[in-house]
């Protein structure tokens, strides 16, 4: 069965998309022009030319950034509906299986972003409270506005989500009203729509990479719009970024008038954000700001949980715990992550103290994403056939775009921008030995065939009374595509070790597919009611969840009568509940006698600590651990013979494909 999830176009929607996707970015006016002034040389801040030019390049990197690259082009590159640089990934992997490189790294950067995205939203929201209430101490207040944020993520926020909308439509129609009052002081600053402005202003001001630099922030936000393309809708996007756009931008011009004509009252330090606002509305500002920081972070947290849930579909991430705590559609929570990032970005407010010293570290690591994004957009194209009259010019323009930014970017690695990058390159790292781990382990695994002496061999364990019986139904969690073979640690755990007695056994393969929401299965009926192999297809956004799919197919066959499922146990049948049991083996390998070149044991070092670390097989395979159990079996380098050895490449070619 696969699904189109595609949202459909309506108001609802469209308020939907500017509460959802643009958070992160429509908090930018907080920082940007801050960061900007900063930048300049002193005495040059009211400079009109230099204050036109720098507004200039904000309205084109919006421009070409987010409107050209990621509204009109990138989201046009969906999966089902589904958007973001794992779903691109999804897209191309069949046919360039090594872009996960790329892919993990984007989504590495993504994930370091969404770590201080919090604390630079809200710190420079609460920040504006020092031109009302100088005394009131900015750092226990971020801190403790974060905490809740984090804390509050295991219940869920689908009571709040909807009122996000409105909220943040107020908050772009304040921007809107704010700048438009600065406006109409001094229209002069139209003039900034003349790319010319941008372009003189580059060439002219004597800090051109750090005041790139600072541009950048207006965008930082693109990438997790692409992410966000599956909860919103691709036309909801778009109408609603034109009213997104307009408000930024007079916001943006509102800023500039207030800079130029306020000789006197502008220092390097100073916000105009809040400084042009009148005294009357302050406070008003100030609140309206920190809740839209609020709603920015959260979207960025709730974006974090499902870049994690993506990558472990795709097998570049462990397969954590995942939590469902409310019924609407995509919400998930992942413990892990969201201590993590709450620690992080607690850390980062305590060791920065400020949210000029943020700027510092922020945007370095999200163009690192976004030029994966336009590289990973090129296989996209190539893919598809699309003409490279076309698919070049497109990319290296964003390309070049993207990396003068990445280069202006690096001035501020020495000032914080390592901390993104260090933070990427340890999630990077995490990503690459699982995924490498997992390709070692597998091609280490031999195969054994299910023909008829293995299938006898299993019916006459499950005759012998003399064996202790494991379980009414016993489900092993295989990994052979092939219906027609098992890897040999389960005939290990079945006839080597201790025998395993069951009067059903069910031998399950789960495949996750690049179709997001795909759900089929197909049954082999080895021996009828006793000997069973299912192999399923689980779209990469439904995750494995293995003991329910088990219960939903075999309740199926029972009702068409290939199965029985009551107990075996006769004190148990004439009981309340009459199921049978059912106990889910999974069977893993330990290395042992087994030789291999330095680079693939630092791989596979890595990748047993991060198995170690962050999940257990239990969790990896979503199985109710009271009905779990994890058997260790002994991989041993073994000499295969010519037959052996061309079944191994067929099983081998087989796994790669799945």
């Amino acid at each position: 069965m696969k699904e189109n999830h595609k949202v459909p176009f309506s108001a609802l929607g469209v308020v939907l998309a500017i509460g959802i996707v643009f958070g992160d970015i429509g908090t930018s006016p907080l920082y940007v022009m801050r960061a900007i002034l900063n930048a300049l040389p002193a005495g040059q801040l009211t400079r009109p030319d230099y204050i036109l030019g720098a507004v200039s390049c904000v309205i084109w990197t919006l421009t070409i950034q987010t409107t050209l690259k990621y509204v009109i082009i990138t989201l046009r590159a969906d999966n089902k509906g589904e958007g973001g640089i794992l779903s691109l990934y999804a897209l191309v992997r069949q046919k360039y299986r090594w872009a996960y490189v790329l892919a993990g790294l984007g989504a590495a950067t993504l994930l370091a972003d969404g770590i201080i995205t919090p604390a630079m939203t809200v710190m420079s929201a609460v920040e504006g409270l020092n031109t009302i209430a100088p005394h009131i101490p900015v750092i226990p207040v971020t801190i403790a506005i974060v905490l809740i944020l984090f804390l509050v993520q295991p219940f869920g926020t689908g009571s709040l989500g909807k009122y996000f909308g409105p909220l943040m439509i107020t908050w772009f129609t304040m921007m809107a009203v704010m700048g438009m009052s600065q406006l109409v002081t001094d229209v002069t600053v139209l003039r900034a729509f003349n790319p010319m402005y941008a372009i003189n202003f580059l060439i002219a001001v004597p800090q051109t990479m750090i005041i790139l630099g600072a541009v950048f922030l207006c965008t930082t936000g693109a990438e997790a719009l692409y992410s966000d393309l599956g909860h919103c809708g691709l036309k909801n996007i778009r109408v609603s970024w034109i009213y997104v756009k307009i408000a930024l931008i007079l916001n943006y011009l509102g800023q500039a008038a207030w800079i130029i004509n306020s000789h006197g009252k502008v220092t390097h330090d100073i916000n105009p954000f809040f400084a042009m606002m009148p005294e009357w509305f302050g406070l008003i500002g100030v609140m309206m700001a920190t809740i839209a920081a609020i709603i920015a972070s959260q979207a960025l947290i709730s974006g974090s949980f499902t870049v994690i849930s993506e990558a472990i579909s795709l097998n570049i991430w462990p397969n954590v715990k995942i939590q469902y705590p409310t019924n609407i559609k995509g919400q998930l929570y992942i413990p892990s992550i969201n201590h993590m990032m709450m620690v992080l970005c607690i850390i980062i407010i305590l060791t920065m103290q400020s949210s000029m010293k943020l700027e510092a570290a922020y945007g370095l690591a999200i163009t690192l994403s976004m030029l994966m994004t336009s590289v990973l957009l090129f296989l996209y194209f190539m893919k598809n056939n699309r003409p490279l009259w076309f698919s070049i010019p497109l990319t290296l323009f964003f390309v070049v775009i993207e990396f003068s930014f990445f280069l202006a970017n690096m001035q501020k690695f020495a000032h914080g921008g390592f901390v993104p990058i260090v933070i990427a390159s340890i999630l990077l790292l995490f990503m690459y030995s699982w995924y490498n781990g997992r390709r070692i382990k597998r091609h280490y695994t031999v195969y054994d065939q299910v023909d008829e002496q293995y299938i006898n061999q299993i019916i006459r364990i499950s005759k012998d009374e003399t064996v202790p019986k494991a379980a009414t139904h016993l489900v092993y969690i295989v990994k052979a595509n092939n219906k027609n073979f098992l890897e040999s640690k389960i005939a290990y755990s079945l006839f080597k070790g201790t025998p395993k007695r069951a009067d059903t056994y069910w031998f399950v393969r789960i495949k996750r597919t690049d179709e997001p929401y795909e759900f089929s299965y197909e049954t082999t009926v080895y021996v009828p009611k006793k000997v069973f192999r299912i192999n399923i297809r689980a779209g990469f956004k439904l995750g494995i969840h293995t003991d329910k799919y088990v219960t939903l197919i075999a309740n199926e066959l029972e009702r068409h009568g290939l199965v029985d499922l009551t107990t075996r146990y006769p004190s148990m049948q004439e009981g309340i509940d009459k199921r049978g049991d059912f106990k889910y083996m999974v069977v893993d390998r330990i290395f042992r006698n087994v030789h291999m070149n330095p680079s693939r044991q630092i791989v596979l070092a890595c990748y047993n600590l991060v198995k170690k670390l962050t999940t257990s097989d239990t969790q990896m395979y979503d199985i109710d651990p009271s009905l779990a159990v994890v058997e260790t079996v002994p991989l041993r380098q073994v000499d295969h013979t010519e037959e052996q050895l061309k079944e191994l490449l067929k099983q081998s070619a087989e796994e790669s494909e799945s």
